[in-house]
């Protein structure tokens, strides 16, 4: 029996876990989209991207790293005419050097999201 889909993110309860990092340093990041206080931020794709990144980096303090050490980035986007404005954004917040990254377009993301970021991340001296 299928269940009815939350009427919000912040009702949902996933089956994954958020960040998992194995014994050799490698720090996963389950996808991330632009949601604050239980629902997606409005202003487009600069603003969910900018939340979709706080949310990420967030996850990663939560395990004592930040965005210096992402390696990999996967961008999930709804349309990929948001990916100039989203690249801009990404640039903006990024440390150099950039991690590794794919960029698909996507026929749907959760909840009507325009981006979801998912990372892979290494301690440093692993």
């Amino acid at each position: 029996m299928n269940q009815a889909a939350p009427a919000s993110p912040s009702q949902a309860r996933h089956p994954y876990s958020p960040v998992r990092e194995t014994e050799t340093g490698l720090v996963f990041v389950s996808g991330q989209l632009g949601i604050a206080d239980g629902r997606i931020v409005e202003g487009g794709i600069v603003e969910e991207t900018r939340q979709a990144f706080a949310n990420l980096r967030a996850r990663l303090e939560a395990v004592g790293l930040d965005l210096r050490n992402l390696v990999k980035i996967t961008v999930y986007l709804a349309s990929m005419a948001d990916r100039n404005a989203m690249d801009a954004l990404y640039q903006d917040t990024l440390p150099h050097p950039l991690p590794a990254r794919t960029c698909v377009a996507v026929a749907e993301l959760p909840y009507g999201a325009r981006v979801e970021l998912d990372a892979i991340g290494v301690r440093d001296g692993t």
